[in-house]
């Protein structure tokens, strides 16, 4: 099972990086997580240089494609070159979309239904791609998911645990990274987040 988690210079870390962190706790074989960039090296909007581990082509083959987020995210959809090479399939791949990653998928013509979270920051740019953006941190329509808000990726990336591998895992990848003292509550809260999508 390999999750690609797409992520563009300016991107914002909080949105690739908390749910690589995430999708890293399910231990189960053949599982891999893997960041994509369209370049060897990506920048991300506060200066922290990453480097990929796969290519874009090589993210679209994925079982699940995670679109992260970040500063430059409406330079990437004006790229005609760059989307090209985001060949994704709602039919064959689960796809989720943080922030600004909802943008992407609006110009792709994923978001079947015309609704989407987003941050209010993107707000008005997914709107203006005709797309419905809801005021909640998560929703998902089948194999489609978007959450608004960085610290909502938890959500997202919850959701494609549990799509994947099952509840019990998506809980149990919550429960671990929650703080002390509030770990049950931070598990209720992506529950009631994700368990009318599933």
């Amino acid at each position: 099972m390999h999750i690609a988690i797409l992520t563009f210079d300016g991107f914002n870390e909080l949105d690739s990086l908390v749910p690589f962190g995430i999708l890293q706790r399910v231990k189960i074989p053949g599982w891999t997580v893997s960041i994509a960039s369209p370049t060897k090296q990506v920048r991300s909007m506060n200066g922290l240089l990453l480097e990929a581990q796969i290519s874009l082509p090589e993210a679209c083959g994925a079982d699940a494609v995670f679109v992260g987020s970040g500063m430059a995210t409406r330079e990437v959809v004006q790229n005609p070159t760059l989307m090209a090479q985001l060949k994704l399939d709602p039919a064959r791949q689960l796809i989720g979309a943080q922030c600004s990653g909802a943008l992407i998928l609006a110009k792709l013509g994923l978001l079947d239904g015309g609704v989407a979270c987003t941050d209010l920051t993107t707000k008005p740019w997914v709107v203006e791609a005709g797309v419905e953006v809801l005021n909640q941190p998560f929703f998902a329509n089948g194999n489609v998911a978007t959450a608004g808000g960085c610290l909502a990726s938890q959500y997202l990336a919850a959701w494609m645990i549990a799509r994947l591998v099952g509840l019990d895992e998506a809980k149990s990848a919550v429960h671990y990274v929650a703080p002390v003292g509030e770990k049950d509550e931070y598990v209720m809260r992506a529950l009631s987040n994700i368990s009318p999508y599933l």
